[in-house]
């Protein structure tokens, strides 16, 4: 048999492969979502028997049999990670008895820290990790329902471990996912190969990891079907990278010659003996073309010619990026598969070609227990908290801060992640991602959400649009410097034709401060026209300085994977890195028009 006829069969039968694989998934999910409450039902019990003789659960009463989500919701309260701080320091320290969980703790797993102002750790079991990536394989043939035969470029990093006094491996979610031999040996996409070699992702230094990611996505840039990130705001670091870098990595390639800089022994060995054989002076000549020059637009499609989306969480805050990641994308679809986080897998987007503004994601009934806080505008105000509702009562429309129950040990815990329901699939609720509860700005009586920020942002990128002007990113903070206090908006500009937005009017960015302070809440406008806030700040920065923020969060321990720009800075050198890279500075002339 020639070569060509083995691939046709080797094709067929992958084609088989993945007919059955959908079937199956969509028997799988079309049982688990018709049986929500049932499931929930029987998660709740599951992990209120194999935790009963648990420490936490004693402590509160739990430990005789009560089973029952009444006698659970009574006795067991709503807590945040603060409130069980002390106990899981006790097992980073080496207390392996049964505190929160019966079952043995096998990591610690690092959340980012970036959306909450703190790194927490969270417990995980050999048996939650196998829950995950039996969730993922079951559900993934259902989202990916024509997989692209082609290969992805997945710009993916880890980052260095630690091992806890106790012994525990701690380390951020996605170490664990890509560590994973699973992740690579049972992959449910045979034609979705990544172009990056292992050595290359599991490489902690992360210039050495993007770079030769890149560079291995040029060598097989007609290959590359789909690109994939964790956040949107990842891609855009990216290409901020391969601006500064393309040089040198066209050089390698014209030469065969791998940077100096590439010091890591095993990704080093495996570059030179997979992919830098011989030079290719043509590539290289290709890829200096389409980098040069200031006009970046399409540079994705352009130099992946067969590409067709962009796999990366694009929802909450991570929608600021969705016209710039356009821009640089040349109009590829832009695709998010999943809603996750250290704590649990909550949730798929089953019809993932939706718009990026479309997203609703289907939560998995088996992975959890949970509970809903029901929302208004006036609780952000005045601190009180509605009691949860569970599944079986919520409401479309209606915003919810999420709280979950684990087989892990975690009871009743705030996420601290607001969302809003959408609808159902089949008796599932479905919902969008809206906004971290706890990142805010405020002064006085007034409390801004992280949503109302990006309302009161995108209202001042229409002013900037005619202008040829994007807000490539931004964060803000509570400044009490100044009596009475302020709000301080930190922008970063892309624009066509004028370096750092340096040329625009003065009048401009202050019309742009009074459109933000109109876009504000009722409290916000009303503490304005009693002069208890000061007008509204816009801080300009120079070229750059958000990748720096990335930086120096990735120096203090965060990763690039999870990494997500923080919308209210705190951290007092982060405001200083900011301050030190100001080029303009503007106030709103007037109070805001729309007065309450």
């Amino acid at each position: 048999m020639d070569a060509a006829a083995v691939m046709a069969v080797d094709e067929e039968s992958g084609g088989k492969v993945q007919a059955r694989a959908y079937e199956a998934s969509v028997k799988f999910i079309e049982e688990l979502t018709r049986k929500c409450h049932e499931v929930q039902t029987m998660v709740l019990a599951e992990i209120l028997s194999q935790n009963a003789e648990t420490e936490y659960l004693k402590r509160h009463e739990m430990s005789h049999g009560h089973v029952d989500q009444e006698t659970f919701k009574t006795n067991v309260p709503v807590v945040t990670y603060e409130d069980i701080k002390s106990d899981i320091l006790r097992l980073y320290n080496g207390d392996f008895s049964p505190i929160l969980c019966a079952q043995p703790i096998v990591e610690l797993l690092f959340s980012s820290g970036t959306s909450s102002a703190q790194r927490k750790m969270i417990p995980i079991t050999d048996d939650d990790l196998q829950r995950r990536h039996k969730l993922l394989t079951s559900v993934s043939p259902f989202i990916k329902k024509s997989p692209d035969k082609g290969k992805m470029l997945g710009l993916l990093l880890t980052r260095d471990e630690t091992i806890t006094p106790g012994g525990l491996i701690a380390r951020p979610g996605l170490n664990t996912l890509f560590k994973n031999p699973q992740f690579y040996n049972d992959n449910p996409y045979p034609y979705n190969t990544n172009t990056s070699p292992i050595e290359a992702i599991h490489c902690p230094d992360h210039f050495q990891s993007i770079y030769t990611q890149l560079l291995c996505g040029f060598y097989q840039r007609h290959d590359v079907t789909r690109v994939k990130v964790i956040f949107g705001s990842n891609l855009i670091w990216a290409i901020r990278f391969l601006k500064a870098n393309y040089s040198n990595l066209c050089h390698d390639i014209s030469s065969g010659n791998l940077n100096p800089k590439i010091t890591n022994l095993s990704l080093r060995t495996r570059m030179t003996e997979t992919f830098m054989q011989h030079p290719q002076p043509k590539l290289a000549k290709f890829i200096e073309s389409a980098c040069l020059g200031k006009n970046w637009e399409g540079i994705l499609q352009k130099i992946w010619p067969n590409a067709k989306y962009i796999e990366a969480i694009l929802t909450g805050s991570m929608t600021q990026y969705i016209p710039i990641l356009n821009y640089y994308s040349g109009g590829l679809s832009l695709v998010t598969l999943n809603y996750a986080s250290s704590e649990c897998d909550f949730g798929y987007n089953l019809d993932p070609m939706c718009g990026p503004y479309d997203i609703s994601y289907t939560i998995m009934p088996n992975m959890a227990y949970y509970e809903f806080i029901p929302l208004s505008p006036e609780d952000d105000v005045s601190g009180s908290q509605p009691k949860p509702v569970d599944m079986a009562n919520v409401v479309v429309g209606q915003e919810y801060e999420l709280v979950i129950t684990t087989y892990t040990g975690l009871y009743r815990y705030r996420m601290g992640d607001v969302i809003r329901l959408t609808g159902f699939y089949n008796s599932t609720p479905q919902f969008k991602f809206i906004r971290r509860r706890d990142v805010v700005l405020s002064i006085d009586v007034e409390k801004t959400t992280e949503s109302d920020l990006h309302k009161a942002i995108q209202t001042a990128s229409i002013v900037l649009q005619q202008f040829n002007t994007t807000i490539l990113d931004y964060t803000s903070n509570s400044c009490t410097k100044t009596n009475p206090g302020h709000y301080v908006i930190y922008i970063e500009l892309i624009t066509k034709t004028l370096a750092n937005g340096i040329g625009l009017g003065v009048n401009i960015l202050e019309e742009c401060c009074l459109a933000m302070e109109e876009s504000l809440g009722f409290y916000y406008r009303s503490c304005r026209k009693s002069y208890c806030i000061g007008p509204l700040e816009i801080r300009v920065l120079s070229n750059g300085t958000f990748e720096k923020m990335m930086d120096f969060a990735i120096s203090n321990g965060a990763t690039f994977n999870q990494f997500k720009m923080p919308r209210c800075v705190k951290s007092l050198s982060m405001l200083e890195l900011l301050d030190s890279r100001v080029i303009s500075s503007h106030f709103s002339p007037s109070m805001p028009h729309t007065l309450p």
